[in-house]
């Protein structure tokens, strides 16, 4: 039976990376798409890349091309937002900047149908000051794909304070047409995944100071199981992301933890995509293959911020690194970000390469015994400092002899 959301005409806005990996997955997935982009040229480009992408997946006999010409037909360039005001769903897709997010919240909800959802791709930033501009915040949320969208199996569906049961029930009808594992997080920086993702590589960083270097880091952790360690991951989707995002921000340019990577976009080394980053690549391949020069980059970045280098094993790489996932993904419970410790392993597990063995952090860290996990953290909070606290969530758990796996909506 219809209800007011239902879903049967999507909007997307934007035709950057995200915005034409989640095009080509709605209109894979049978539904019709407008798609706004103000930029030309970029919206040409994008035509052109869905259309490609089909046509791959013809050559690899994933589908016909009957299928991939009704996919491309589905899809229909749009020049201004009353061209949407027929639109059930909405999702903008445009770079992180909360300003330019909420100018186009305001036009969107200007101009589309009272019933229309409105949904922001956003990885990190406050949904609850997204819908604020809008006058319908019980039907804005935070849909966010990861990338490439079309590829990746999960979705974070980030519920605002106001975001309506309905809304969130029908984005996680519409995640399973569109063959997603959806995962519904709370709003806080980075939600679930990214937010746990800043705490595990600022671990990384740490020890790329102290003593060890990146092929060391990532390979402890791909050993571990990991699909590539962080460092590997910042080449894959580029350095310089996270370096142009703190400029066009104006703060963190200074931080300790981020000077190698300042470093290395200054050199012009931005990953793969450059044919150097914190790896090199041969013309053509996408195989890391180890940079003495790299490490030589480190280690003078590192003395001149003042680090006296020590050697650090693949036991504490490990240790660091899985403890700090833990420990803020037990912050993560403890404020109700996450419904329960399986979500969070779903989002870890089918976004950000958890090995499948492992069944997730939290499945890890339960396996471990929380008592040894809270020890660990305390004996790392003494010798390393109050970054470490271990969340209060393993003090119950502990006394009540439970596991992570045990908590519900917060609750021991």
């Amino acid at each position: 039976m219809s209800t007011p959301f239902d879903i049967q005409q999507v909007a997307v806005i934007g035709a950057g990376t995200m915005g034409r990996g989640i095009v080509v997955s709605l209109a894979s997935a049978g539904l019709p798409v407008l798609w706004l982009e103000s930029n030309a040229a970029t919206l040409e480009a994008g035509l052109a890349m869905v259309s490609q992408t089909w046509a791959r997946q013809v050559d690899r006999q994933r589908i016909t091309q009957a299928q991939a010409d009704a996919n491309l037909a589905r899809v229909q360039a749009v020049d201004g937002y009353a061209a949407l005001s027929h639109a059930d769903l909405v999702i903008e897709a445009v770079y992180e900047s909360l300003a330019l997010k909420q100018e186009i919240f305001r036009a969107l909800d200007a101009h589309l149908k009272p019933q229309a959802i409105l949904a922001s791709n956003t990885s990190a930033l406050d949904i609850d000051a997204i819908a604020a501009v809008t006058a319908r915040a019980s039907q804005v949320l935070g849909l966010h794909f990861f990338s490439p969208a079309h590829v990746m199996k999960l979705l974070e569906i980030v519920r605002g304070e106001q975001t309506a049961n309905e809304v969130l029930e029908v984005s996680q009808a519409l995640a399973a047409r569109l063959g997603k594992v959806a995962v519904v997080a709370g709003n806080c920086p980075g939600f679930i995944g990214n937010r746990m993702l800043r705490t595990y590589v600022a671990e990384a960083r740490k020890l790329l100071l102290e003593g060890a270097l990146a092929h060391q880091i990532d390979e402890a952790l791909q050993r571990f199981g990991f699909a590539m360690g962080p460092f590997r991951m910042y080449d894959v989707v580029g350095i310089d992301l996270e370096w142009r995002a703190r400029q066009l921000a104006g703060q963190g340019m200074e931080s300790p933890l981020v000077q190698v990577d300042n470093a290395l976009c200054a050199l012009g080394r931005l990953g793969q995509k450059a044919g150097k980053g914190y790896y090199r690549y041969a013309p053509g391949s996408r195989e890391a293959e180890h940079d003495p020069q790299v490490d030589a980059l480190v280690l003078e970045v590192s003395h001149e911020l003042g680090y006296r280098r020590r050697d650090i094993d693949e036991q504490e790489i490990l240790e660091r690194c899985l403890l700090a996932l833990v420990n803020e993904g037990a912050k993560i419970l403890e404020e109700t970000i996450a419904t329960n410790a399986h979500d969070i392993d779903q989002v870890w597990l089918n976004g950000y390469g958890f090995p499948a063995q492992a069944g997730g952090p939290m499945s890890w860290a339960d396996a471990q015994g929380v008592a040894s996990i809270l020890g660990r953290l305390e004996r790392l909070q003494g010798v390393l400092g109050e970054h470490w606290r271990p969340a209060a969530l393993f003090y119950p758990l502990v006394a009540g002899g439970k596991r992570l796996a045990d908590v519900q909506e917060g609750r021991v």
